[in-house]
């Protein structure tokens, strides 16, 4: 949703209908992720993707029926031998696509929801996608930390909906979750989809390297909010590190710290130390291995990596804090250049996230997308 949100908003405020399609699950090898979303406008404009092409033409149509009825449709789409070359995913893939009309009267609350994006405050959208009475098909609550809008038909639904969305807030997950018809637990009929839209995860990129100026490009690219930290004034620069959100002069574990102490770090912080220098690396890493991030990563040698391993442990460090920290830095691609670094640090931060064993697809059998491991190639006799 965020990609489109602006076109949505602008769309919205000169008092137009718009047709928001939203992948809501997926299964297999799904080309784009829940939450991913495609307008069609009143002028017969298609902005955004749901599948990267292969299905636009289906929701396009479909965008323009639910304008033209004002009922929502949950449609699924997947490949079969009637459609694999017509309507459908021929990736082997499957979606399901919630496609609702939205206006100043359907979705008073959608100003709100573009602020607190702009502002980086988490909120989410709660939609009923499926349930037996289709007139509680395309109810809303919008869920923020501290307060929401709206209702599921019922105090009991509301009640059972608002805690488990919190909980998707809180996490960054956007994901379908099932009750049933009146918000039992236990039940099955009503589904309702959280679309999450949490700030953009943070990467620090400690040392104003030319390696750092790749990996800013690199994160910027994978949706980070990019901060180049370094105590040096004339390497921090904002002319060496245009593509960065923040260049920021500071000590790199004075600046962890503090933002840490400030709520500004959580569970989905990226940190890549990238100094080189001990007086650098040491102090932020101590502090950096002893916080809730979702990677820590460290430039440098294996000659490097060990002696840097003897500085962390006479400063304190545990075993089980050093356990966390991924040194030497990336997977091994053979990089040699800055960018090419950047790309080795970037998959492995993507394997990680999403559990990819970082084999070559096409020495692999099986889905190249879910929960299941891709298999190893077969040893070779020498």
């Amino acid at each position: 949703m965020r990609e489109v949100l602006d076109e949505l908003v602008a769309q919205w405020r000169q008092g137009k209908s718009t047709a928001v399609g939203t992948v809501v699950s997926t299964y297999r090898s799904a080309p784009r992720p829940a939450g991913a979303s495609m307008l069609v406008t009143s002028d017969e404009r298609a902005v955004g993707s749901v599948s990267g092409g292969c299905v636009e033409g289906a929701v396009f149509e479909l965008g323009q029926q639910v304008l033209a009825d004002d009922t929502p449709v949950l449609q699924r789409y997947g490949v079969s031998d009637d459609d694999a070359f017509t309507v459908g995913l021929t990736c082997g893939g499957i979606i399901d696509v919630f496609v609702e009309k939205v206006d100043p009267v359907s979705f008073p609350e959608l100003d709100e929801v573009a602020a607190s994006v702009a502002e980086k405050e988490p909120v989410a959208m709660v939609t009923v996608v499926a349930h037996p009475d289709a007139g509680r098909v395309g109810l809303r609550m919008v869920v923020w930390p501290d307060r929401h809008s709206g209702t599921m038909g019922s105090s009991r639904a509301d009640e059972a909906i608002l805690e488990d969305a919190r909980g998707a807030l809180a996490a960054g997950r956007t994901v379908t979750l099932h009750y049933g018809p009146d918000g039992q637990r236990r039940g099955e009929g009503m589904d309702v989809f959280v679309n999450s839209m949490q700030p953009p995860p943070r990467m620090l990129v400690f040392g104003a390297i030319d390696f750092a100026a790749a990996m800013a490009r690199m994160g910027v690219f994978l949706g980070y909010y990019v901060t180049v930290c370094d105590a040096r004034p004339v390497f921090a620069t904002r002319s060496r590190f245009p593509d960065a959100h923040e260049v920021v002069v500071n000590w790199p574990h004075r600046y962890l710290k503090a933002e840490a102490e400030a709520g500004r770090i959580d569970q989905r912080t990226v940190v890549t130390v990238l100094t080189h220098d001990p007086k650098f690396d040491v102090p932020v890493l101590v502090e950096a291995l002893r916080l809730d991030l979702a990677y820590v990563g460290a430039m440098g040698s294996r000659r490097t990596h060990k002696d840097r391993e003897i500085r962390l442990r006479e400063a304190g460090v545990t075993d089980e804090e050093l356990s966390k920290i991924a040194s030497p830095i990336g997977l091994d691609l053979g990089a040699r250049t800055p960018e090419e670094t950047a790309v080795s640090i970037a998959a492995e931060l993507i394997s990680l996230r999403w559990g990819g064993s970082a084999a070559r697809l096409a020495d692999a059998e099986g889905p190249i997308h879910g929960a299941h491991p891709i298999a190893q190639p077969e040893p070779v006799d020498a």
